[in-house]
């Protein structure tokens, strides 16, 4: 199992490593989104303080969906799905791999965009930024759960690009709250205990939401 994820992994990477559309499309759009609010508002004031988790996330939900449209993209469009799944490897596997290559990309993104909404919106995370990053990786996990297991659905509709993001944010809004509360707990300053309060309802819903994920992908795939 663990060559077969491999094997899809380097092959996932190597196609975006070349046509970068992914990382591209995700990146220019975070960019444009921290330069539009930055000037936009007063840089420092009251109002981009309390509006600034809830801004970033939002930011990274959009650019991940952008990213995560294009994950079975490939292999539909080149029609070598099919030969992907008569071998003879368990349907898990491509889930995995689709599931880790979302993961990587949207990270990748969101440490490079991090910093820039830190810098314009004035934010202080100098206190505990290892919160923060636990908060993020948590919450990406989960996007990319549930993201990887509606790409392969919505990837075979007319309206791919739509039917994503509306397949998408209903399940999402449990983590999509608790990461803009647990973003801002660390923003403000508050205590451990605060921030772990919600990031373990989102580490909860990880679990959940990739056990759901597993056990179904390979029915969502033979549709």
């Amino acid at each position: 199992m663990i060559r077969s994820v491999t094997a899809i992994l380097i092959k996932d990477f190597v196609s975006e490593l070349r046509g970068k559309e992914m990382l591209l499309s995700m990146l220019v759009f975070s960019l444009m989104v921290a330069v539009i609010f930055n000037f936009s508002f007063p840089p420092g004031s009251e109002f981009i303080q309390e509006a600034a988790p809830g801004i970033i996330w939002m930011t990274f939900i959009f650019a991940g969906l952008l990213g995560m449209n294009r994950s079975f993209v490939y292999e539909v469009d080149k029609g070598c799905l099919q030969g992907i799944m008569l071998a003879p490897i368990d349907r898990a596997v491509i889930y995995i791999s689709k599931l880790i290559v979302n993961f990587v990309f949207i990270l990748l993104v969101e440490l490079i965009a991090l910093p820039l909404f830190v810098v314009f919106f004035k934010l202080d995370i100098l206190g505990s930024p290892g919160y923060l990053l636990l908060v993020v990786l948590v919450s990406t996990l989960g996007f990319a759960v549930i993201g990887t297991l509606f790409s392969a659905i919505a990837v075979n509709t007319r309206t791919r690009e739509v039917m994503l993001p509306i397949l998408h944010f209903p399940v999402a809004i449990p983590i999509i709250i608790c990461a803009v509360q647990a973003t801002a707990a660390v923003f403000q300053g508050q205590e451990w205990a605060v921030v772990w309060g919600w990031t373990k309802i989102i580490v909860a819903f990880d679990v959940i939401l990739f056990i759901v994920a597993f056990l179904t992908f390979e029915y969502v795939i033979e549709e």
